[in-house]
């Protein structure tokens, strides 16, 4: 069975390296906040184009800090991708800020024309997510929030290195909010996130808020949370950022393949906005009648899976919200044929060869 994933595939590629900086994590008797998290948030803001980076626990907690280190909240409006994950909207609600959705573009982002028209007196920010691994339309984005004097603010969790007008994810906004966990093209080996900013006010006061909102040992200004990088997997990320290009250019490469070789009209391939470049974290196609799709490549030996199969607008969080399945009808489009097929770091070109055959002779 040709696997939607594979983490150990990935491990194995740098297996010596990353067992190397275990151990030497582990021997250096130091575990929280030292130099492996110091090194990582210098080389990740290197990476994303920042001036800084702050290591978190997870990508949930660096939106859910970076929107309270705004001090958006209670009656604050934040304008979302209506078929994002649920945890970008998360971040805005536990703030207690409400999502406002807005529908995706053909290039399964929000639509940028679409924007404009969601604005409201509490509008405070907009929040886009970049994917399945393409970079939003940025230029467009970033010339709504400054004309309406608002924030802009990138999840980036599934797009690491993707690139809007030549200008990476992350570095567009006034933050960028990345997850490493273990699927993700630069995923660590547990959970992870990270926060990039060009400001430095802000970089001091999240890395406060990280840590119980303290500034210094024992005193504390923030109203903060428990949501620290820990040493061991700032330390294997470090691994990852070292291999950062060549992880990305692989999973290009494979996309490439897919892209040029399968050719039914039964199954439309994803598309590329102009000037805009995709990671393919997941390689997403649409089939009309999806179920039956899936049933005939399991057959065929290939694994699929949908991300996701709720949007996040009619999940029971957000119902007192009032949205309806008819509210977002590109969205509702999407999530009626989305599958995704296998696509992932160490992937064969035999096992590549399989999934592009059982895709030409699906009928």
């Amino acid at each position: 069975m040709v696997p939607i994933n594979s983490l150990m595939r990935s491990f194995r590629l740098h297996q010596a390296e990353y067992e190397e900086k275990a151990l030497e994590v582990l021997r250096s008797g130091w575990y929280v906040l030292g130099k492996e998290v110091a090194q990582f948030e210098e080389e990740f803001a290197a990476l994303a184009g920042t001036k800084y980076s702050i290591g978190v626990d997870n990508g949930l907690n660096a939106i859910v800090l970076g929107i309270k280190a705004l001090g958006i909240g209670e009656g604050d409006e934040v304008i979302v991708a209506a078929n994002t994950y649920i945890a970008t909207v998360l971040g805005v609600s536990l703030n207690k800020a409400t999502p406002v959705f807005v529908d995706a573009d053909e290039y399964h982002n929000i639509d940028p024309a679409k924007i404009e028209s969601a604005i409201t007196e509490k509008t405070k920010a907009v929040l886009v997510t970049h994917f399945y691994g393409q970079a939003c339309q940025m230029k467009q984005i970033k010339e709504i929030c400054d004309g309406n004097n608002i924030y802009l603010l990138e999840d980036c969790a599934q797009a690491h290195m993707a690139e809007s007008y030549g200008k990476q994810v992350g570095s567009w906004g006034i933050m960028g909010f990345f997850s490493f966990y273990p699927t993700k093209n630069m995923g660590g080996f547990g959970d992870g996130g990270a926060i990039t900013t060009d400001c430095e006010e802000l970089s001091t006061k999240l890395r406060a808020l990280r840590n119980y909102g303290s500034t210094q040992r024992y005193k504390n200004d923030y109203e903060g949370h428990n949501a620290r990088l820990d040493e061991l997997q700032a330390g294997l990320l470090r691994i990852k950022i070292k291999h950062g290009q060549e992880i990305t250019n692989e999973r290009i490469r494979i996309a490439g393949r897919y892209m040029s070789e399968i050719h039914n009209p039964k199954i439309e391939l994803p598309m590329t906005a102009s000037k805009c470049t995709h990671v393919y974290h997941l390689f997403v196609v649409q089939a009309a009648d999806r179920d039956r799709f899936r049933t005939y490549m399991a057959e065929q030996g290939v694994s699929t899976d949908v991300h996701y199969p709720t949007p996040p607008y009619l999940a029971r969080p957000y119902a007192p919200l009032g949205y309806g399945r008819e509210d977002f009808p590109i969205t509702k489009r999407l999530y009626s044929k989305i599958v995704s097929i296998p696509i992932f770091n160490g992937m064969t070109d035999e096992e590549q060869q399989i999934v592009i055959d059982a895709i030409n002779h699906y009928q």
